[in-house]
């Protein structure tokens, strides 16, 4: 009896604070994913694409339902990175959720564009593209 009784006081304790971790929600996570993806596309210098800032923000807009919510979402991931970095920041930009979920991403892509440079940059960078986030050039 104890150790249930320690037990759900322990939860108990946990609990609330994670229950007031922001989370993001389903179509901040796909945006901010196909974000991260596009950046590593072009951080990894993968040949034959460049940013298309007008189609991310179109592609931010149909998903999160307006250009504000999708320009915030851009202002976060750049926020998150300059974090990262050590670069000044807007505190009120930062969003933990964000980086989190940016730092996941990124690292999994970034380590298929290592692992396999030509497959990995023609399906991210090709997939970008369709979406907006990229161009050919």
């Amino acid at each position: 009896m104890n150790i249930k009784l320690s037990a759900v006081a322990l939860l108990a304790i946990i609990a609330p604070g994670q229950a007031g971790a922001a989370t993001l929600t389903d179509a901040e996570a796909a945006f901010l994913e196909q974000v991260v993806i596009a950046s590593a596309v072009l951080e990894q210098r993968c040949p034959g694409y460049e940013a298309n800032g007008a189609g991310g923000v179109q592609l931010g807009a149909s998903l999160l339902g307006s250009t504000d919510a999708a320009m915030a979402m851009i202002n976060a991931f750049d926020t998150a990175i300059k974090a990262h970095d050590g670069v000044d920041y807007d505190p009120a930009n930062f969003r933990p959720e964000v980086s989190e979920a940016a730092g996941r991403t990124f690292k999994r892509v970034h380590a298929e564009l290592i692992e396999d440079p030509q497959r990995a940059c023609a399906d991210y960078g090709e997939a970008s593209a369709v979406r907006g986030l990229l161009r050919r050039y």
